[in-house]
Protein backbone atom coordinates (compact mmCIF):
# COMPACT_ATOMS: atom_id res chain seq x y z
CA UNK A 1 0.00 0.00 0.00
CA UNK A 2 2.85 2.38 0.83
CA UNK A 3 4.74 3.91 -2.08
CA UNK A 4 7.55 1.59 -3.13
CA UNK A 5 10.17 4.36 -2.89
CA UNK A 6 9.36 5.21 0.74
CA UNK A 7 11.86 3.38 2.94
CA UNK A 8 13.10 3.95 6.46
CA UNK A 9 16.41 5.24 5.09
CA UNK A 10 14.73 7.64 2.64
CA UNK A 11 12.47 9.04 5.37
CA UNK A 12 15.38 9.51 7.78
CA UNK A 13 17.55 11.12 5.11
CA UNK A 14 14.93 13.81 4.49
CA UNK A 15 14.28 14.33 8.20
CA UNK A 16 17.97 14.78 8.99
CA UNK A 17 18.18 17.29 6.14
CA UNK A 18 15.23 19.07 7.84
CA UNK A 19 13.08 18.59 4.76
CA UNK A 20 9.88 18.13 6.74
CA UNK A 21 6.49 17.07 5.42
CA UNK A 22 3.20 18.13 7.08
CA UNK A 23 2.06 14.50 7.51
CA UNK A 24 3.86 11.28 8.40
CA UNK A 25 1.58 8.25 8.43
CA UNK A 26 3.63 5.39 9.88
CA UNK A 27 1.98 1.98 9.73
CA UNK A 28 2.84 -1.71 9.66
CA UNK A 29 3.56 -4.87 11.59
CA UNK A 30 7.09 -3.91 12.68
CA UNK A 31 6.89 -1.30 15.49
CA UNK A 32 10.67 -0.75 15.54
CA UNK A 33 10.86 1.60 12.53
CA UNK A 34 7.66 3.40 13.50
CA UNK A 35 9.18 4.17 16.90
CA UNK A 36 12.53 5.17 15.39
CA UNK A 37 10.96 7.73 13.04
CA UNK A 38 8.43 9.17 15.51
CA UNK A 39 11.05 9.37 18.28
CA UNK A 40 13.48 11.19 15.99
CA UNK A 41 10.82 13.74 15.11
CA UNK A 42 9.93 14.18 18.79
CA UNK A 43 13.57 14.67 19.78
CA UNK A 44 14.94 16.73 16.92
CA UNK A 45 12.40 18.93 15.09
CA UNK A 46 11.89 21.42 17.93
CA UNK A 47 14.37 22.91 20.34
CA UNK A 48 13.86 21.86 23.99
CA UNK A 49 12.54 25.29 24.92
CA UNK A 50 9.95 25.15 22.09
CA UNK A 51 8.40 21.82 23.04
CA UNK A 52 6.28 22.89 26.01
CA UNK A 53 3.88 24.86 23.81
CA UNK A 54 4.44 23.24 20.42
CA UNK A 55 4.72 19.49 20.92
CA UNK A 56 1.70 17.32 21.69
CA UNK A 57 1.25 13.57 22.09
CA UNK A 58 -2.28 12.20 21.61
CA UNK A 59 -3.74 8.69 21.71
CA UNK A 60 -6.31 7.43 19.22
CA UNK A 61 -8.38 5.83 21.97
CA UNK A 62 -8.69 9.18 23.79
CA UNK A 63 -9.41 11.63 20.96
CA UNK A 64 -11.58 11.88 17.87
CA UNK A 65 -10.40 12.67 14.36
CA UNK A 66 -12.05 16.09 14.66
CA UNK A 67 -10.05 16.88 17.81
CA UNK A 68 -6.81 15.89 16.06
CA UNK A 69 -7.68 18.19 13.17
CA UNK A 70 -8.46 21.07 15.55
CA UNK A 71 -5.07 20.63 17.19
CA UNK A 72 -3.31 20.39 13.82
CA UNK A 73 -4.87 23.67 12.65
CA UNK A 74 -3.36 25.66 15.50
CA UNK A 75 -0.43 27.95 14.79
CA UNK A 76 2.89 27.34 16.58
CA UNK A 77 3.90 29.69 19.40
CA UNK A 78 7.29 31.37 18.89
CA UNK A 79 8.41 28.47 16.70
CA UNK A 80 8.50 27.59 13.03
CA UNK A 81 6.65 24.31 13.60
CA UNK A 82 4.37 22.52 15.97
CA UNK A 83 4.63 18.72 16.25
CA UNK A 84 1.64 16.49 16.96
CA UNK A 85 2.26 12.79 17.47
CA UNK A 86 -0.81 10.57 17.48
CA UNK A 87 -0.30 7.05 18.82
CA UNK A 88 -2.68 4.10 18.46
CA UNK A 89 -4.19 5.61 15.32
CA UNK A 90 -5.96 2.31 14.62
CA UNK A 91 -8.39 3.14 17.46
CA UNK A 92 -9.80 6.22 15.71
CA UNK A 93 -13.30 5.36 14.48
CA UNK A 94 -14.35 8.02 11.96
CA UNK A 95 -11.41 9.28 9.89
CA UNK A 96 -13.37 11.50 7.51
CA UNK A 97 -12.24 14.78 9.20
CA UNK A 98 -8.63 13.64 8.86
CA UNK A 99 -9.08 12.84 5.17
CA UNK A 100 -10.33 16.39 4.60
CA UNK A 101 -7.41 17.81 6.58
CA UNK A 102 -4.89 15.76 4.61
CA UNK A 103 -6.08 17.47 1.43
CA UNK A 104 -5.09 20.90 2.81
CA UNK A 105 -2.74 20.45 5.79
CA UNK A 106 -1.16 23.28 7.77
CA UNK A 107 2.43 23.75 6.52
CA UNK A 108 3.54 24.76 10.03
CA UNK A 109 2.23 21.52 11.59
CA UNK A 110 4.07 18.20 11.48
CA UNK A 111 1.41 15.58 12.14
CA UNK A 112 2.78 12.10 12.90
CA UNK A 113 0.25 9.26 12.81
CA UNK A 114 1.49 5.99 14.39
CA UNK A 115 -0.53 2.96 13.29
CA UNK A 116 1.20 -0.13 14.71
CA UNK A 117 0.43 -3.79 14.00
CA UNK A 118 -1.69 -3.07 10.96
CA UNK A 119 -2.27 -0.63 8.14
CA UNK A 120 -4.94 1.53 6.53
CA UNK A 121 -7.99 -0.40 5.36
CA UNK A 122 -7.41 -1.19 1.70
CA UNK A 123 -10.89 0.04 0.86
CA UNK A 124 -10.04 3.61 1.91
CA UNK A 125 -8.18 4.53 -1.27
CA UNK A 126 -9.12 8.21 -1.09
CA UNK A 127 -7.67 8.36 2.44
CA UNK A 128 -4.46 6.69 1.27
CA UNK A 129 -4.14 9.00 -1.74
CA UNK A 130 -4.66 12.08 0.43
CA UNK A 131 -1.82 10.99 2.74
CA UNK A 132 0.53 10.24 -0.16
CA UNK A 133 -0.13 13.58 -1.85
CA UNK A 134 0.34 15.64 1.30
CA UNK A 135 3.14 13.82 3.06
CA UNK A 136 4.76 10.45 3.75
CA UNK A 137 3.00 7.10 3.87
CA UNK A 138 5.46 4.59 5.30
CA UNK A 139 4.82 0.89 5.83
CA UNK A 140 7.09 -0.79 8.38
CA UNK A 141 7.24 -4.45 7.43
CA UNK A 142 8.47 -7.37 9.50
CA UNK A 143 11.97 -8.42 8.60
CA UNK A 144 12.16 -11.87 7.01
CA UNK A 145 14.28 -14.48 8.77
CA UNK A 146 16.65 -14.66 5.82
CA UNK A 147 17.34 -10.90 6.13
CA UNK A 148 18.21 -11.00 9.86
CA UNK A 149 21.92 -11.81 9.40
CA UNK A 150 22.49 -8.80 7.11
CA UNK A 151 20.53 -6.56 9.52
CA UNK A 152 22.72 -7.71 12.43
CA UNK A 153 25.91 -7.15 10.45
CA UNK A 154 24.86 -3.66 9.33
CA UNK A 155 23.75 -2.67 12.82
CA UNK A 156 27.06 -3.69 14.37
CA UNK A 157 29.22 -2.34 11.53
CA UNK A 158 27.53 1.06 11.85
CA UNK A 159 28.71 1.06 15.48
CA UNK A 160 32.30 0.13 14.64
CA UNK A 161 31.99 -3.53 15.55
CA UNK A 162 32.43 -6.68 13.46
CA UNK A 163 30.86 -10.13 13.73
CA UNK A 164 31.66 -13.53 12.25
CA UNK A 165 28.98 -15.51 10.35
CA UNK A 166 28.56 -18.15 13.07
CA UNK A 167 27.91 -15.51 15.74
CA UNK A 168 25.49 -13.77 13.38
CA UNK A 169 23.47 -16.95 12.94
CA UNK A 170 23.53 -17.68 16.68
CA UNK A 171 21.98 -14.29 17.43
CA UNK A 172 19.49 -14.40 14.55
CA UNK A 173 18.18 -17.83 15.48
CA UNK A 174 18.07 -17.33 19.23
CA UNK A 175 16.60 -13.81 19.34
CA UNK A 176 14.42 -13.81 16.21
CA UNK A 177 12.86 -11.04 14.12
CA UNK A 178 11.50 -8.80 16.90
CA UNK A 179 13.74 -5.84 16.03
CA UNK A 180 13.17 -4.00 19.30
CA UNK A 181 14.35 -7.04 21.27
CA UNK A 182 17.10 -7.80 18.75
CA UNK A 183 18.60 -4.30 18.84
CA UNK A 184 18.36 -4.34 22.63
CA UNK A 185 20.43 -7.54 22.72
CA UNK A 186 22.91 -6.12 20.20
CA UNK A 187 23.30 -2.96 22.27
CA UNK A 188 24.05 -5.14 25.31
CA UNK A 189 26.70 -6.96 23.29
CA UNK A 190 28.21 -3.67 22.11
CA UNK A 191 28.51 -2.37 25.66
CA UNK A 192 30.48 -5.47 26.64
CA UNK A 193 33.13 -5.04 23.94
CA UNK A 194 36.46 -3.50 24.98
CA UNK A 195 37.72 -0.52 23.00
CA UNK A 196 40.69 -2.45 21.66
CA UNK A 197 38.69 -5.43 20.39
CA UNK A 198 35.34 -4.71 18.76
CA UNK A 199 34.74 -8.26 17.49
CA UNK A 200 31.60 -10.20 18.34
CA UNK A 201 32.50 -13.88 18.72
CA UNK A 202 30.48 -16.97 19.72
CA UNK A 203 31.92 -16.66 23.22
CA UNK A 204 30.68 -13.06 23.48
CA UNK A 205 27.24 -14.19 22.31
CA UNK A 206 27.17 -16.94 24.91
CA UNK A 207 28.29 -14.59 27.70
CA UNK A 208 25.99 -11.67 26.87
CA UNK A 209 22.88 -13.24 25.32
CA UNK A 210 22.99 -16.60 27.05
CA UNK A 211 23.06 -18.76 23.93
CA UNK A 212 25.37 -21.76 24.26
CA UNK A 213 27.96 -21.70 21.51
CA UNK A 214 28.00 -25.51 21.50
CA UNK A 215 24.35 -26.47 22.06
CA UNK A 216 21.90 -24.47 19.96
CA UNK A 217 19.78 -24.64 16.84
CA UNK A 218 22.62 -23.45 14.62
CA UNK A 219 24.90 -26.27 15.82
CA UNK A 220 22.11 -28.84 15.49
CA UNK A 221 21.44 -27.77 11.93
CA UNK A 222 25.17 -27.83 11.17
CA UNK A 223 25.40 -31.38 12.55
CA UNK A 224 22.43 -32.47 10.43
CA UNK A 225 23.78 -30.77 7.29
CA UNK A 226 27.07 -32.64 7.74
CA UNK A 227 25.29 -35.85 8.86
CA UNK A 228 27.25 -35.79 12.10
CA UNK A 229 25.13 -38.29 14.02
CA UNK A 230 27.16 -38.12 17.23
CA UNK A 231 27.04 -34.33 17.51
CA UNK A 232 23.33 -34.16 16.64
CA UNK A 233 22.51 -36.70 19.34
CA UNK A 234 24.72 -34.80 21.82
CA UNK A 235 22.71 -31.62 21.26
CA UNK A 236 19.35 -33.42 21.47
CA UNK A 237 20.44 -35.11 24.69
CA UNK A 238 21.59 -31.77 26.16
CA UNK A 239 18.22 -30.10 25.56
CA UNK A 240 16.34 -33.16 26.73
CA UNK A 241 18.24 -33.01 30.03
CA UNK A 242 18.18 -29.18 30.28
CA UNK A 243 14.62 -28.08 29.43
CA UNK A 244 15.32 -24.58 30.81
CA UNK A 245 17.86 -24.08 28.03
CA UNK A 246 15.08 -24.33 25.44
CA UNK A 247 12.69 -26.70 23.76
CA UNK A 248 13.96 -29.20 21.23
CA UNK A 249 10.67 -28.73 19.42
CA UNK A 250 11.49 -25.04 18.84
CA UNK A 251 14.17 -26.17 16.36
CA UNK A 252 11.60 -27.61 13.95
CA UNK A 253 10.89 -24.34 12.04
CA UNK A 254 14.65 -23.82 11.65
CA UNK A 255 15.13 -27.30 10.19
CA UNK A 256 12.03 -27.09 8.00
CA UNK A 257 13.25 -23.79 6.54
CA UNK A 258 16.62 -25.36 5.74
CA UNK A 259 15.25 -28.44 3.96
CA UNK A 260 12.66 -26.37 2.12
CA UNK A 261 15.46 -24.16 0.76
CA UNK A 262 17.56 -27.26 0.04
CA UNK A 263 14.76 -28.60 -2.14
CA UNK A 264 14.70 -25.27 -4.04
CA UNK A 265 18.49 -25.39 -4.38
CA UNK A 266 18.27 -28.62 -6.38
CA UNK A 267 16.50 -26.70 -9.16
CA UNK A 268 19.28 -24.09 -9.49
CA UNK A 269 20.98 -24.44 -12.93
CA UNK A 270 24.38 -23.63 -11.36
CA UNK A 271 23.85 -25.16 -7.96
CA UNK A 272 27.59 -25.70 -7.30
CA UNK A 273 28.35 -22.02 -7.87
CA UNK A 274 27.98 -20.19 -4.49
CA UNK A 275 27.18 -16.80 -6.05
CA UNK A 276 24.61 -18.25 -8.47
CA UNK A 277 23.03 -20.33 -5.71
CA UNK A 278 22.88 -17.32 -3.36
CA UNK A 279 21.04 -15.36 -6.04
CA UNK A 280 18.72 -18.33 -6.70
CA UNK A 281 17.86 -18.62 -3.00
CA UNK A 282 17.64 -14.83 -2.62
CA UNK A 283 20.45 -14.69 -0.06
CA UNK A 284 22.51 -11.52 0.21
CA UNK A 285 25.66 -13.32 1.30
CA UNK A 286 27.13 -16.34 -0.50
CA UNK A 287 28.66 -17.54 2.81
CA UNK A 288 25.27 -18.86 3.86
CA UNK A 289 24.87 -21.10 0.81
CA UNK A 290 27.84 -23.30 1.73
CA UNK A 291 25.62 -25.41 3.96
CA UNK A 292 23.25 -25.96 1.01
CA UNK A 293 26.09 -27.13 -1.24
CA UNK A 294 27.12 -29.49 1.57
CA UNK A 295 23.51 -30.57 2.05
CA UNK A 296 23.16 -31.48 -1.63
CA UNK A 297 26.22 -33.70 -1.28
CA UNK A 298 24.83 -35.46 1.79
CA UNK A 299 21.12 -35.73 0.91
CA UNK A 300 19.52 -36.77 -2.34
CA UNK A 301 16.58 -34.84 -3.70
CA UNK A 302 14.32 -37.82 -2.93
CA UNK A 303 15.54 -37.94 0.67
CA UNK A 304 14.88 -34.21 1.07
CA UNK A 305 11.31 -34.70 -0.15
CA UNK A 306 10.86 -37.54 2.35
CA UNK A 307 12.28 -35.39 5.18
CA UNK A 308 9.87 -32.52 4.41
CA UNK A 309 6.99 -35.00 4.39
CA UNK A 310 8.16 -36.46 7.71
CA UNK A 311 8.37 -32.96 9.22
CA UNK A 312 4.76 -32.31 8.27
CA UNK A 313 3.76 -35.61 9.83
CA UNK A 314 5.64 -34.79 13.06
CA UNK A 315 4.11 -31.31 13.15
CA UNK A 316 0.60 -32.78 12.83
CA UNK A 317 1.31 -35.35 15.56
CA UNK A 318 2.63 -32.62 17.86
CA UNK A 319 -0.79 -30.98 17.57
CA UNK A 320 -2.55 -34.19 18.61
CA UNK A 321 -3.47 -35.55 15.18
CA UNK A 322 -3.29 -39.37 15.36
CA UNK A 323 -1.11 -39.02 18.43
CA UNK A 324 -2.76 -38.92 21.86
CA UNK A 325 0.31 -39.64 24.02
CA UNK A 326 3.79 -39.15 22.48
CA UNK A 327 5.44 -35.95 23.85
CA UNK A 328 6.99 -33.37 21.51
CA UNK A 329 10.53 -34.20 22.59
CA UNK A 330 10.15 -37.84 21.56
CA UNK A 331 8.63 -36.80 18.25
CA UNK A 332 11.62 -34.59 17.49
CA UNK A 333 14.01 -37.44 18.34
CA UNK A 334 12.08 -39.62 15.92
CA UNK A 335 12.43 -36.94 13.24
CA UNK A 336 16.17 -36.44 13.76
CA UNK A 337 16.72 -40.21 13.55
CA UNK A 338 14.74 -40.31 10.30
CA UNK A 339 16.77 -37.45 8.82
CA UNK A 340 20.17 -38.92 9.68
CA UNK A 341 19.51 -42.56 8.73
Amino acid sequence: MAQATVTYDSVMKELKARQFKPIYYLMGDEPYYIDKISNWIADNVLQPEERDFNQTVLFGSDVTAAQIVDAAKRYPMMSEYQVIIVKEVQNIKNVEPLEKYFKAPMPSTILVMCHKNGKIDGRKQAYVKAVQQAGVLFESQKLKDKDLPSFIERYLNARNASIDPKSTMLIAESVGADLSRLTGELDKVLLSLPEGDRRVTPQVVEDQIGVSKDFNGFELRDAIVNRNVFKANQIIKYFDENPKAGSIYSFLPLLFNYFQNLMIAYYCPQRNNPDALAKWLDFRNSWFVREYITGMRNYTGMKVMQIISKMREIDAKSKGLDNPNTPAGELVKELIFFILH
